[in-house]
């Protein structure tokens, strides 16, 4: 069986992205029954020199988003630079998906073997095929920045379990 750039990376990218913005409602009823105000469930980190929750799903999105667009010779979606609440977060997340979904598997896949520049936020470049963006550094990185959003809102007492990290289960493809 062969699996495709586009599986490997829109096809990951998608449900994840639907379990982080499930996660983000968990963490809204969370507040409201504990009357906390989601601004500090979004401020939280785990450690002091980690980003918060806000900045966590941020980044989940920004990988989403450049390697999905590197692959697709695309230009990426570009989202609000406001501070965003929860409401606002999912609403990127839905954008993000909708962006993704939209770019062509043809071209995805095309670009397996294709040079791509991933440009980090301080300027600095590093090369990488598109199928090495996605198996060595993209979708990691994604799921770092998603499993530690997970992670800050299980140590901030938001009743998750295992399953909502990972999602309902999906049928085979074909």
């Amino acid at each position: 069986m062969t699996i495709s750039l586009h599986d490997a990376s829109i096809g990951v990218y998608v449900p994840y992205l639907r379990n982080l913005s499930a996660l983000l409602d968990h963490a809204d009823a969370h507040a409201k029954v504990r009357k906390i105000d989601p601004e500090v469930l979004l401020a939280m980190r785990l450690s002091p020199n980690m980003y918060s929750l806000r900045q966590q799903v941020g980044e989940a999105l920004r990988h989403a988003i450049l390697s999905c667009a590197l692959l697709a010779g695309r230009e990426p979606l570009v989202l609000p630079g406001a501070e965003p609440d929860i409401a606002e977060l999912k609403s990127r997340i839905l954008a993000t998906i909708d962006f993704a979904q939209c770019l062509l598997p043809a071209a995805i896949d095309a670009a397996a073997d294709k040079e791509v520049v991933f440009t980090f936020r301080s300027g600095a470049t590093r090369s990488f095929t598109g199928q090495s963006l996605i198996l060595t550094f993209s979708v990691p990185q994604f799921f770092f920045h998603v499993a530690t959003a997970y992670d800050i809102l299980r140590h901030a007492g938001v009743n998750l379990a295992k399953k909502d990290f990972l999602g309902p289960p999906r049928p085979p493809q074909a």
